[in-house]
Order: structure tokens, then sequence, then C-alpha cells
């Protein structure tokens, strides 16, 4: 039985890492073949935007890179879609998985059923509920054609029933919380950016932006920083610059000032990062739970969230772009933190996830 997993962003390759063990385990336990093969599309092509992560981390090679890159969204998922067609009839594949809400998560499952082969599809459920997130499409249209949906949290499962999704939705947590347990310690012991910037634990915030809505609009991407510098003046803060932000602030001209700017950290170092900041700044959904999950405050510069329980848990507060917003929910989350310590619950959803998958394989033979 061949399961082909593709990936092509950067959050991706963590999910992807705890899942293919567990399905390794899984093969050895049960005496199940399940041989997992790996297509990474190339959507993050630069080497600090992914292979970095494939060797911090010991994943697998991918077998195949289909170096799609960069391009307007039509034409990025038009190219997926057709080359992961190609994989998928080369190598008779009995399932794919796909991951997330990226251009490869919606293109290769378009591929996938197309061809009649059944879509897993791992985070399922999430809803930000705004239609102009390219994000918000690709994982609504992805559900609608999957076959089992791992659904990480109650909400999720709720929003798939809203939308008349009932069938293969399992409630088996978030993988990621898998990834960090598997990989804290690890970048304890290997990790030297606090020492290379010259960083005390608690004693500094850490930013990251890399949303098209945030950076591509002058006016917000102005207001955003303005309202971290700011907040510089009083703590540190270290932004690990996404490409596209970079690439935004030289064409508006607009400059961060007070702001530590440095290239895109590995995982391991962001692990460090976040793990020892007093405060995260964030559009990001994956650094909001993982800044929840080791206790430290988060202020996310979006409207809205598909991670509604890190808001409900209190860790989290959401400003938008707005100045004002973001530097009022910066000074309380440095002065306060919630008691409760959520995320122990996701534990083990990699085992769950690669359980449902022998089980259904099995199945169908």
């Amino acid at each position: 039985m061949k399961l082909v997993t593709v990936v092509g962003a950067r959050p991706q390759f963590i999910k992807s890492g705890p899942v293919s063990l567990a399905i390794e385990k899984h093969n050895r336990e049960n005496g199940v073949t399940i041989e997992e093969i790996l297509v990474h599309t190339g959507q993050h092509y630069d080497s600090e935007m992914s292979q970095v992560f494939f060797e911090e981390m010991n994943l697998r090679t991918p077998k195949y890179n289909l170096e799609v890159g960069s391009g307007n969204h039509g034409e990025q998922t038009a190219q997926i879609l057709a080359r992961c067609e190609k994989v998928l009839m080369d190598e008779k594949a009995t399932a794919l998985m796909v991951y997330g809400d990226t251009n490869s998560t919606l293109a290769a499952a378009l591929a996938a059923v197309k061809l009649h082969i059944p879509v897993f599809h791992v985070e399922a459920g999430l809803r930000s509920f705004v239609r102009e997130m390219p994000e918000e499409v690709n994982r609504v249209l992805t559900d609608h054609i999957s076959d089992l949906l791992f659904a990480p949290t109650d909400t999720a499962v709720e929003n798939l029933k809203a939308e008349g999704i009932t069938k293969g939705v399992e409630l088996l947590g978030d993988v990621m919380y898998d990834a960090i347990q598997q990989h804290l310690q690890t970048a304890k012991m290997s990790s030297s950016i606090l020492n290379t910037l010259a960083l005390t634990p608690g004693g500094y915030a850490l930013m990251t932006m890399h949303r098209a809505s945030n950076t591509d609009d002058p006016a917000l991407l102005g207001q955003i920083l303005s309202a971290i510098s700011e907040i510089a003046k009083n703590i540190r803060v270290v932004w690990p610059v996404h490409p596209r932000a970079r690439k935004r602030m030289e064409d508006f001209g607009i400059h961060a000032e007070g702001i530590t700017l440095i290239s895109p950290a590995s995982y391991l170092d962001m692990m460090m990062l976040v793990s020892n900041a007093s405060l995260v700044l964030t559009d990001s959904g994956g650094l909001q739970k993982e800044a929840c999950w080791m206790r430290v405050p988060c202020v996310t510069l979006r409207d809205e969230t598909e991670w509604v329980e890190t808001v409900a848990s209190g860790w989290n507060t959401l400003a938008g772009a707005d100045r004002d917003q973001i530097l009022m929910a910066a000074r309380k989350a440095l002065t306060s933190k919630p008691s409760e310590t959520p995320g122990a619950q996701h534990a083990g959803a990699s085992e769950r996830i690669a359980a449902s998958i022998r089980d259904y394989m099995t199945k169908r033979g």
C-alpha cells in the first residue's frame, strides 16, 4: 500500500515528521506495510525556508521535489496539480495525505480526487471565515473532497458539521504538539541562537509576520511596524524576517526602527526563540499555538484566528493591524499571564492519525 504525502511549506515539513515516525512504528508493531512516499512541491524553495528543516529534524529526504517555486496563485496551483498527478499515477498511489491550507494542499488533493484516490487531510475543519484569505479557500475546498478529515479541535469538528461534513471526520488532536515534544529538548541542546543574538531568557519579544494581508498593504504594514517599534523602546524585539516582508519594506520604503532583524530561523532556533520570549507578536497560526503551549503570551496581528481555543485560554489576544490595539494588547500581555496550561490533550495525535490511516488502508487492501 502506497501513501503519498505532499508537503510544500515550513509548517507542513514540521507536522509531517511525527506522523511519518508513527506510521513507521505501526508498520513494525502491527505487521502492516504502508510505504509512505514524501513529495516536496517546492512551494517554499529557499534553503532557509525548507531544506534546513529536513536536515536538522532528520526528516526523510523527499523522493520527489517538484521544484514549482513561486508564482501567482493560479499558476502555482496549476503546476503543483499537474506534477502531483504524474507522481500519483507513476507510483500507483493507494492514498494521498496533505497538511494544512497551502496551494500545495489543495492542488495535490485535486489531483488525487480526480484520479479516484482517497484524500486524508490533517488539520481539517479550521476556519477563519474570511474568504479573501487564499488559505481559507484552500482549506474549505480540500475538506469537501477529503475522505478522512483529521480535526485537531472540537471547534474544527463543529465547523465541518456546519458545512454538512460528518463522514470521515475524526477528532484526533494537533500533531504540532507532538512535534514540539519531540524537538524541544533537541533545540535546547543544539541551538545557540540566544547566545548568538545576546538574548536573555524572558528579556525580549519575538515577532513574525508573513501574511500578504499585512505585508502587501503599505498602510497596514506601516501601522504594525510603528507599533512594534514603540514596543521595542521598552523591550528588545527580534524579528526573523520573511522574504515577502523584507521585499515589501524595500518596495514601500518602510523601516523597522529599533527592531532586531535577522534571517529566517530554523525550526529548532525558532523553538528556542519562542520558548524563551516574554511575548510573541505574530500573524502565524502555528506560532499562536506554540506560544500558547509554551506558556508565552501572544498578540496576533490579525482580526481573526483559526485557533479560537488560544484566545479562549487567555494566552492569545487578537489585535489586528491597528497600532493602538497592538500596543494595548502587548502591554497587557507583558504584565499578566493566565494560569491555564492548554495543549496536553493533543499529545499522541500522530499515533492516532497513523492508526486511523492503517485501519482505512487495510480495509481497502
